[in-house]
């Protein structure tokens, strides 16, 4: 009959860490999250740090608007149903609305109006620019107009989260969570890494207190 040979694990066997435990595991996770984040990030940082300029300069950077007026009637049976709105601040029949994006090519559904005896007054503001749609309640008239100040300021109310709509919202949620993540996992790999660089912490240092200085004795 053939033995049965039992083998016990060597002390060494015993001893061993397990991976997650072991700096080049938590060097290797970083360095993934580290350069994944700043994929996702990289035209977000671009952007913001491309605008962040331009908004600091706002006021060297001129810009004509151009203002694009527009204009049409609605048709007796539409203009009926703005005669009882449901409130002060309803938004336009849906027919209407069609009728008005058909005649000027904006688009005012869903957007509150301001209701008055004489007009329907809707704003639609946008990322770099402006825009307005009125309708007269009684001739059926529409009065549009559509103000365009460039692609710089169009760029810079993105940076502002203005008037951009909510998938840019949370847009902006999703690349500030990249960007954390990036600023994380590069502090952590400063960490690890440090040890052979003696200027890593100093320059850390100086990108965190400088700018607190700044604000707390030059910013009045």
């Amino acid at each position: 009959m053939a033995t049965r040979l039992s083998v016990n694990p060597s002390p060494a066997a015993k001893r061993a860490k397990p991976k997650w435990k072991s700096k080049s595991w938590w060097l290797r996770q970083l360095h993934t999250w580290h350069y994944m984040s700043a994929a996702i990030a990289l035209a977000g940082i671009l952007m913001f740090a491309i605008t962040g300029f331009t908004l600091n300069h706002a006021a060297s950077i001129g810009a004509a608007p151009v203002v694009t007026p527009g204009g049409g009637t609605l048709s007796p049976s539409l203009l009926r149903q703005l005669a009882h709105p449901k409130s002060t601040d309803a938004p336009l029949p849906a027919d209407v609305a069609r009728a008005v994006k058909g005649a000027v090519g904006l688009d005012p559904s869903g957007h509150a109006g301001e209701w008055s005896d004489a007009e329907v007054y809707v704003a639609l503001p946008r990322p770099g620019g402006d825009g307005w749609v009125s309708v007269d309640r009684t001739s059926g008239k529409i009065t549009s107009e559509v103000t365009d100040r460039g692609w710089i300021a169009y760029l810079n109310d993105l940076h502002k989260g203005r008037n951009a709509g909510a998938t840019w919202f949370w847009l902006i949620d999703a690349f500030a969570a990249a960007c954390l993540i990036f600023s994380l996992t590069g502090i952590a790999l400063l960490y690890f890494l440090a040890k052979n660089r003696p200027l890593t912490w100093p320059l850390v240092g100086l990108g965190i207190a400088g700018p607190f200085l700044v604000a707390l004795f030059l910013i009045h």
